[in-house]
C-alpha cells in the first residue's frame, strides 16, 4: 500500500487489476477524457501498455470503501520536459502524476479531490517532491476545478500537447509547489 486517506486505498498495480483497467479504459464515458473515445483498451493492450517492466513510473489501483475505482501513476519529470517547462534547478525533485476515476457512478463525489490530495501529500512526504505537475487539457474543466481545489495553479499553455480523438489538443501545466 503507497498510502490510505478516509475511504480511499492506493496501491500498487497487480496483474489481477488489468480486467479492472480493460473495464474502464473500453468505457466510452472515460474515455473521453482520458486516451479518447477513438482510443479504447482490451485486456491484452492493458496488459502490454501498463505491465512493462520498462516503465519508469510507478502505476496504482485507486480503491474506493473497498471498490476498484480507478488508477494514478507517478513519475520523475524528464530531463526533456524539465526544460520544456523552464525548470532549471536541476536539485528539484519534480514528479508528474496522471490519473482517473474509472467507476464513472464515483464521479462528482470527491474522490478525484481525495486521490490527488492524497497522492500529493504522498510525493511530498515519502518521494521528498519539491513540486508535483500534471497536464490536462484545457477542456477538462471538472478535472481542472478539482486540481485547483486541491493546490495546483495553472503555470503554462502547452498548445497542441497531446493527441485525443484525433487531433492535437492544448493543455495546461499545473503545479503544486
Amino acid at each position: 500500500m503507497l498510502f490510505q486517506n478516509e475511504q480511499l486505498l492506493v496501491r500498487k498495480l497487480q496483474k489481477e487489476d488489468a480486467h479492472h483497467l480493460a473495464k474502464w479504459l473500453s468505457n466510452p464515458n472515460v474515455l473521453m477524457f482520458y486516451e479518447g473515445r477513438d482510443n479504447p483498451f482490451n485486456l491484452k493492450r492493458v496488459e502490454k501498455e501498463f505491465y512493462d517492466p520498462d516503465e519508469d513510473g510507478v502505476l496504482c489501483l485507486v480503491d474506493y470503501n473497498g471498490t476498484p475505482a480507478g488508477n494514478i501513476q507517478y513519475y520523475q519529470v524528464s530531463d526533456e520536459d524539465r526544460k520544456r517547462f523552464g525548470y532549471d534547478d536541476e536539485t528539484e525533485m519534480i514528479y508528474g502524476m496522471d490519473q482517473f476515476i474509472g467507476e464513472t457512478t464515483l464521479w462528482n463525489k470527491g474522490v478525484g479531490t481525495l486521490l490527488v490530495q492524497g497522492m500529493v501529500k504522498y510525493l511530498r512526504e515519502v518521494e521528498r517532491a519539491d513540486r508535483v505537475v500534471m497536464d490536462p487539457q484545457v477542456w477538462n474543466v471538472r478535472a481542472i476545478r478539482c486540481y485547483e481545489k486541491c493546490g495546483f495553479q495553472k503555470v503554462m499553455l502547452l498548445p497542441k500537447n497531446e493527441l485525443h480523438e484525433g487531433e492535437y489538443r492544448d493543455c495546461w501545466l499545473m503545479e503544486y509547489r
